[in-house]
């Protein structure tokens, strides 16, 4: 080692390099790994429109893709979708405000209602959050417009719901600002602090054919305040304006396996059909053998191919399908697997591979990430909507509360959304261990009750009204004999 390699050795010159993160070294190995450090805003703006249709293209054409938003939207929001329950206590005595709490919830029944809330009388509330669930998979985002006016019969609450499509919301768009300090950013109006202000949204869908083609310049906008609009995403960094498909991260493999079974199934369609050759002094080049000066060549089930004098031919050995299929297969659908958050059984419906132990870690797993997205769903949707609609509800005389306008608040912190809860892998097992939790003191029948999916007030009214007909019919059944259709002998 020369002096001047000694100088830098002894002042720490080269040390950096040995110090680095290794997934940021440069080299020989990693001049492919091309990086940008761009916003999520500006990675969003040019990628969206292309996300969203490949999304929509690979939900048509690829069962593992139509699988995966069935499953989000069934297990998010379930058969009911989640059921509002107030708990507005009494201000005097203690207990619950039951005539309140009853009116609220029955008015707000009616007004779910497809023909009530839906501007265009086709979704019950139930549909809207099906509908925003599933936008989450192939486009990323959902709105929702706030229409202050009464639908349907019999109604008398102003508000009723549209939903949009997300490519409506023009991503170029650039127009008069409310306040000079506000910007436009993929269609959204933002304040200095990044509050959406208004939306720019196209009266009609940019890829509508029907709509008599109108061009780019030709568009017409609808600027919509923010405070009519419903805007629900999944957010993944921070200042993101716009919401990306969940797909995203697994649409290459979707489509390598796509071609990869395509090209599969014609290899074994070839080798099922081909039967075999024939060959003669004269050849075949007549008829229908020949197009255009050239011998066609195609592949049909039970058919002999003639060769011309001197021809020959090697038949490759097509064992398609092979070995590698399966495997491949399964590489891919668990790749997408994890980056959807679904359990590959789930998404494949292949348990063939699986033990109660792992059935049950990753039913487990998916509950978890069902109930952060239901969670998300009722913070942007259900609160939003309820809250806009109550004192509307009770302006119009459908609810009375006549302390609304003095305490607001209690009424709406007095909401809880029960969503859906799932049945278990081994419900004995299980049930089993909620009784011991619950006579231990380190669960309650409420939790217990929630994670089912069930209202515990809603089964306390079961069952006082299930001794009230057994005192009035003078008979008690129990589930065993329920279950085996009254007989106590079956």
């Amino acid at each position: 080692m020369g002096l001047r390699q000694r100088i830098k050795g002894f002042l720490g010159f080269g040390k950096a390099q040995s110090r680095q993160y290794a997934g940021a070294r440069g080299g020989r190995l990693t001049s492919d790994w091309i990086t940008a450090g761009t916003s999520a805003d500006a990675e969003i703006q040019g990628s969206l429109p292309r996300l969203r249709d490949r999304s929509r293209q690979m939900l048509r054409d690829t069962p593992y893709f139509a699988q995966i938003k069935r499953l989000i939207y069934t297990n998010v929001v379930g058969p009911h979708g989640m059921v509002l329950q107030m708990r507005v206590p009494r201000l005097r005595g203690g207990g619950m405000d039951e005539r309140v709490n009853n009116e609220v919830e029955i008015s707000w029944r009616r007004w779910c209602r497809a023909d009530v809330c839906d501007v265009r009388g086709q979704m019950s509330f139930v549909g809207f959050q099906r509908m925003a669930a599933g936008s989450w998979a192939d486009a990323g985002e959902y709105l929702i417009r706030i229409v202050r006016q009464p639908f349907g019969r019999g109604n008398r609450i102003p508000i009723a719901l549209e939903a949009i499509e997300a490519d409506q919301l023009d991503l170029d768009y650039q127009g008069a600002l409310q306040s000079p300090s506000n910007r436009w950013r993929m269609g959204i109006e933002i304040d200095r602090w990044g509050r959406a202000v208004n939306y720019a949204v196209l009266t009609s869908h940019p890829g509508d054919y029907l709509t008599t083609g109108l061009s780019i310049g030709q568009r017409r906008h609808e600027i919509i305040p923010a405070a009519d609009m419903i805007h629900g995403y999944l957010a993944d960094r921070p200042g993101q304006t716009r919401g990306v498909p969940i797909f995203a991260p697994v649409m290459t493999d979707a489509h390598q396996l796509d071609g990869y079974e395509e090209a599969a199934v014609i290899r074994a369609r070839a080798a099922a059909s081909q039967m075999g050759f024939i060959t003669s002094p004269e050849g075949e080049l007549l008829g229908d053998d020949v197009q255009d000066g050239q011998r066609v060549s195609d592949f049909e089930p039970g058919v002999f191919k003639y060769l011309r004098p001197g021809e020959s031919v090697d038949i490759p050995q097509m064992n398609a399908p092979d070995a590698q299929l399966d495997m491949f297969v399964r590489q891919k659908v668990r790749r997408m697997a994890a980056g959807v958050g679904i359990s590959y059984a789930a998404i494949s419906r292949d348990a063939s591979q699986a033990s109660y132990s792992s059935q049950r870690q990753e039913y487990l797993q998916d509950q978890d990430h069902w109930r952060v997205l239901q969670e998300v769903l009722i913070e942007q949707l259900h609160q939003r909507v309820f809250e806009e609609w109550l004192p509307l509800a009770v302006l119009a005389g459908a609810v009375r509360i006549p302390d609304f306008e003095v305490r607001p608040d209690r009424y709406f912190d007095a909401v809880n959304w029960q969503a859906r809860g799932w049945a278990w892998v081994d419900p004995k097992k299980e049930a089993e261990a909620n009784v011991i939790e619950e006579q231990q003191g380190y669960n309650s029948k409420l939790k217990i009750c929630a994670s089912l999916g069930r209202d515990y007030e809603q089964i306390l009214r079961d069952k006082a009204m299930e001794k009230q007909l057994e005192s009035q019919y003078g008979v008690t059944m129990t589930a065993a004999e329920i279950v085996s259709g009254g007989d106590p002998d079956a």
